[in-house]
C-alpha cells in the first residue's frame, strides 16, 4: 500500500484548498492508500478528528513563527524519516516551501506541490518557488489560469507543470426539494429570490461590492456564510446602504449545503480566484451563479449559459446580471441551474480528479523508485 503525506499549513482555518485537501485525503483513503495529513500550525480541530475517525493520519508540526520556527523543520524531518511516505504532496506556499527543502535533510521518493491560486503574490513568494524549482518531481494548478499565471510570472516551468481540477462530489452536492422547503420555511421565505455567498470575510472576496450590488437588487434576501476580519466592517456598510434588513451574516457554517438547496442564485465578486470550490458547489446543487470575470471563474461559469459574468468591482455591472436572474422565469432559471450541474459533471467529478491523481501518482512512483535529495532532472 503507497504512502502519500498531504502537507498543508493549518486545518484549524478552513477554505478551499484545506476543503479539497480533506476531500482528496477521504477519496484516496477510500481507495486502499495509505493517508496522512500533515498541517504546519493548529491542532487541527474537529477537521482532524474526521480524518483520524476514517483511518487517515494527522499530524501537527506547532509551528508558532511560520517558516522562521526551526522546530518545525525538526519535526517534519523526524516525520518523515519516521512516517516515510512514499509521496509527499504540499498545498499553498509555505507548506511548498517546507516539502520541497526538507527533502535535503529527508529524502523521499516523490515531492508533488499544488498552486491553489491565480496570486502569485510578494516578490519573496516568487523568488521562494524560482529557487527552489529544482527539488519537486511535479507541480500541478487547480486551473489553466492559475497555470498561465504562475507560468507567467516564471515561479513555474510550463514544461512540468500540469493542470489537475478541484473535484466536487456529485452524491453530496446536488439539488434537494426537500431540504430546500424545510429550511426556506424555517427563514419564513416563501416565493422570495434568495442570493447565496460563501467564503471568508476577506479583501480578497470583495464583498463590499457585493453588498452594494444587492443594494440595487429590492425584494430579495441575501445570506453569507463565513467568517473573518472584515466582518464588522461588512456590517456596517451594511447599516449605511439601508440593506441590514435583508442580509445575514452566518459566520463559519461547517456545512454550507442546505443553504445553497435553499438558495435560487449564487454570488461570487472575487479580486481573483483559482478554481473556487464553493462556486463549484454551488453548480452542483443546480445554482445559476453571478460572479465577477475572473481567471479560475471562467472555467467554472458558462457566461449566458450557466450564469453570469461581470466586471470586477463593478457594482453596478453585478447588480444588473443579479437582476437579469432573477427576471428570469423559475423554468428558466432552473434550467439554467441544471445546465451549471451538468458542466460540473461533465468537468469536476470527484471520481474523475481521485482517478488522475491515482494515475499520476503511480507514473511518478513508477519513475522514481528510491528516495532521493533532488528532484526532477532538468530542474535547475
Amino acid at each position: 500500500m503507497s504512502h502519500v503525506a498531504m502537507l498543508i499549513p493549518t486545518l484549524d482555518r478552513i477554505g478551499g484548498a484545506e476543503r479539497q485537501v480533506m476531500l482528496l485525503a477521504r477519496g484516496l483513503r477510500s481507495r486502499g492508500w495509505r493517508v496522512s495529513l500533515v498541517a504546519l500550525a493548529g491542532n487541527g480541530g474537529d477537521s482532524a478528528s474526521a480524518l483520524r475517525a476514517i483511518g487517515v493520519g494527522f499530524t501537527t508540526l506547532e509551528m508558532r513563527k511560520g517558516l522562521a520556527d526551526p522546530r518545525g523543520w525538526l519535526r517534519l524531518r523526524g516525520w518523515l524519516r519516521r512516517g516515510k511516505p512514499d509521496i509527499l504532496h504540499a498545498h499553498l506556499p509555505h507548506a511548498a516551501w517546507m516539502a520541497r527543502w526538507s527533502r535535503l535533510g529527508a529524502p523521499v521518493r516523490v515531492i508533488v506541490d499544488t498552486i491553489h491560486t491565480s496570486s502569485t503574490g510578494t516578490a519573496g513568494r516568487r523568488l521562494g518557488y524560482r529557487w527552489s524549482r529544482w527539488l519537486p518531481d511535479a507541480v500541478t494548478a487547480v486551473g489553466e489560469g492559475v497555470r498561465e499565471a504562475w507560468v507567467d510570472a516564471r515561479m513555474v516551468d510550463p514544461d512540468r507543470c500540469i493542470v489537475v481540477p478541484n473535484g466536487v462530489d456529485l452524491e453530496v452536492w446536488r439539488p434537494d426539494k426537500r431540504m430546500r422547503a424545510e429550511m426556506r420555511t424555517s427563514m419564513g421565505l416563501g416565493d422570495e429570490f434568495l442570493w447565496f455567498a460563501a467564503g471568508r470575510l476577506e479583501a480578497v472576496k470583495d464583498y463590499a461590492t457585493m453588498l452594494r450590488a444587492f443594494a440595487h437588487a429590492s425584494g430579495t434576501q441575501l445570506v453569507i456564510a463565513g467568517a473573518g476580519p472584515l466582518e464588522a466592517e461588512l456590517r456596517q456598510l451594511a447599516r449605511e446602504l439601508g440593506i441590514d434588513n435583508r442580509v445575514r451574516f452566518l459566520g463559519f457554517v461547517p456545512d454550507v449545503r442546505p443553504w445553497m438547496q435553499a438558495a435560487d442564485g449564487f454570488l461570487l465578486t472575487s479580486l481573483w480566484e483559482g478554481l473556487p470550490i464553493g462556486l463549484m458547489e454551488a453548480a452542483a446543487c443546480g445554482l445559476a451563479a453571478v460572479a465577477t470575470d475572473v481567471s479560475g471563474v471562467r472555467e467554472v461559469v458558462v457566461d449566458d449559459e450557466t450564469g453570469w459574468l461581470a466586471s470586477v468591482g463593478d457594482a453596478y455591472a453585478v447588480a444588473g446580471r443579479m437582476n437579469a436572474v432573477m427576471a428570469l422565469s423559475q423554468e428558466h432559471r432552473e434550467a439554467m441551474g441544471a445546465r451549471a450541474r451538468d458542466h460540473i459533471v461533465a468537468s469536476f467529478s470527484l471520481d474523475a480528479v481521485l482517478d488522475h491523481w491515482e494515475q499520476f501518482y503511480r507514473e511518478l512512483l513508477e519513475a522514481n523508485p528510491e528516495p532521493r535529495r533532488w528532484g526532477a532532472a532538468g530542474w535547475s
